[in-house]
């Protein structure tokens, strides 16, 4: 589906009924699309319905991206007041979390929930990961646990090259920006955080920051999943959201 935000043709997928069912609005992360939730949109949720966009630059949605987080965040409230929902669950991951936890600090009035995915309150890129994503080169290598098997990061990366390099560098421009540890306490919505024990992106310590200091949230460590734990453990993430969502 295509939407008109801010005179953008902004491309999202979505599983359940909007403006009836309570939405589930997933957030991707650098570089990436909403190929990112395809396990979660395959799944239903009773009485909810999961949204996932690209964000603008990304994916087949138009638009050059942007270069902060902050600018992102209120991009997503242009897009979820185009669309008509609010009350809704916010999901992110990595960048997409970094969205998430400005959204809440900028516009928790919207929120029902928050999930937090492979994340953390700021994010530093390496100066070599910034030049190297202006080059085309891929970091999916750090993305997913060592036992990860091969064909299926194949599959969750198969929408790389839809991102431009430079888009992709951008975002890590704005992640390496990013910095809420400051003010992450108050926010003030149910959270769940999950993190894949093997993440070296955004390692564990990072997920266990943010539960000791968001008051009403819980942490779920899934093993044997690095990064992209949604795709590499969908079954546990799935049970974790719908659990969560559900008891809200």
């Amino acid at each position: 589906m295509l939407l008109d935000v801010n005179n953008l043709n902004i491309h999202y997928d979505f599983n359940g009924k909007i403006g009836a069912d309570t939405p589930v609005l997933y957030t991707h992360g650098a570089g990436n699309s909403h190929h990112s939730w395809v396990n979660q949109l395959s799944a239903n949720i009773e009485g909810y319905v999961q949204i996932a966009l690209d964000l603008p630059g990304h994916g087949v949605s138009e638009g050059p991206g942007f270069k902060s987080i902050d600018d992102y965040t209120d991009f997503i409230k242009s897009f979820v007041d185009a669309l008509g929902i609010s009350n809704f669950v916010i999901v992110g991951n990595s960048m997409g979390g970094a969205i998430s936890q400005t959204f809440a600090l900028k516009y928790q009035n919207y929120l029902k929930g928050m999930i937090l995915i492979g994340t953390g309150a700021k994010l530093r890129v390496k100066k070599e990961i910034l030049e190297g994503a202006l080059r085309g080169e891929s970091y999916a290598n750090k993305a997913y646990s060592n036992i990860t098997d091969y064909e299926l990061v194949k599959e969750a990366e198969k929408d790389f090259y839809k991102t431009s390099p430079q888009v992709r560098h951008d975002d890590f421009y704005a992640c390496d920006n990013f910095d809420v540890m400051d003010k992450i306490s108050k926010i003030d919505v149910p959270t769940l955080i999950i993190c894949g024990k093997d993440d070296e992106l955004t390692p564990v310590k990072y997920s266990e920051y943010l539960h000791s200091k968001i008051e009403n949230s819980e942490l779920k460590i899934i093993p044997e999943a690095g990064h992209m734990v949604m795709w590499e453990k969908p079954k546990e993430v799935n049970e974790a959201i719908t659990k969560f969502v559900t008891n809200l």
